[in-house]
């Protein structure tokens, strides 16, 4: 069987997420594969990078699946244009390596959330910024920031449901700049979890708006409580951005 990799954007505003689900066919993976096991008359289930919420976007999601087909990847690329919703984007195909995992054989991704720091919020970006009307420290969050920074155990900072899977992360870099109005998160990691960036983001916000202090975060950090974050980042300012092999 041959191993298919693809390389995908998609605006999630409109979907319950990356993973396929059991209660809704209403997911980005559900829609590919449809449309893969429509081209392959077979069933076809993909294996993504990692997962995205609902309503989070990306610029670089990663899958692979296997296939009996001979069909040209350009052929895959082009079926998968004309079929699929408008929303998504298969910006390349090829054929990879039997041991290739889109997850597993994933070293570092990248994640970027996008803040409006205005009054009035962009008529034009609103489905792809957080607006967040009050003046945010940036000085304070960019000093913030540098607490997650390294191999930590980020109980804290996900909503992840197992006790029994590792919480424990490296954060390779988390930068933030200011251009105009738009606050930019940069977040790179040898992964992330279930709501990680987004909860993180959130605990910057707090500290940007004065809310906790830079002390009080790293004791949050220390404590490995996922219920002290009540700020949970709103999902359409987060993009997955690439994803190293």
């Amino acid at each position: 069987m041959r191993n298919i990799k693809l390389t995908i954007e998609y605006d999630g505003s409109n979907y319950s997420g990356w993973q396929a689900q059991g209660n809704t066919q209403n997911t980005v993976q559900c829609k590919i594969e449809t449309v893969l096991s429509r081209l392959f008359d077979e069933k076809t289930s993909i294996t993504g990078s990692g997962r995205t919420d609902a309503g989070v976007h990306a610029y670089c999601q990663v899958a692979n699946f296997f296939t009996n087909s001979n069909l040209d990847t350009r052929e895959i690329q082009e079926y998968c244009y004309d079929y699929l919703p408008h929303d998504i984007f298969i910006k390349k195909v090829e054929e990879v390596a039997p041991r290739f995992n889109a997850r597993i054989s994933a070293k570092k991704k990248l994640y970027i959330y996008r803040i409006w720091n205005h009054k009035f919020r962009s008529v034009f970006e609103r489905k792809y910024l957080t607006h967040i009307a009050e003046p945010l420290n940036v000085d304070k969050m960019i000093k913030a920031a540098q607490i997650f920074v390294g191999e930590h155990d980020f109980r804290s900072f996900t909503k992840l449901v197992s006790k029994k899977k590792s919480t424990i992360r490296i954060i390779l870099s988390l930068n933030i700049t200011k251009t105009g109005n738009i606050i930019e998160i940069r977040a790179e990691g040898n992964g992330f979890l279930y709501k990680m960036v987004r909860m993180i983001v959130g605990a910057l916000i707090d500290v940007g708006l004065s809310k906790i202090s830079i002390d009080e975060l790293k004791t949050i950090l220390e404590k490995k409580d996922p219920s002290i974050i009540k700020n949970i980042a709103p999902p359409m300012g987060l993009f997955l951005a690439s994803v190293d092999y």
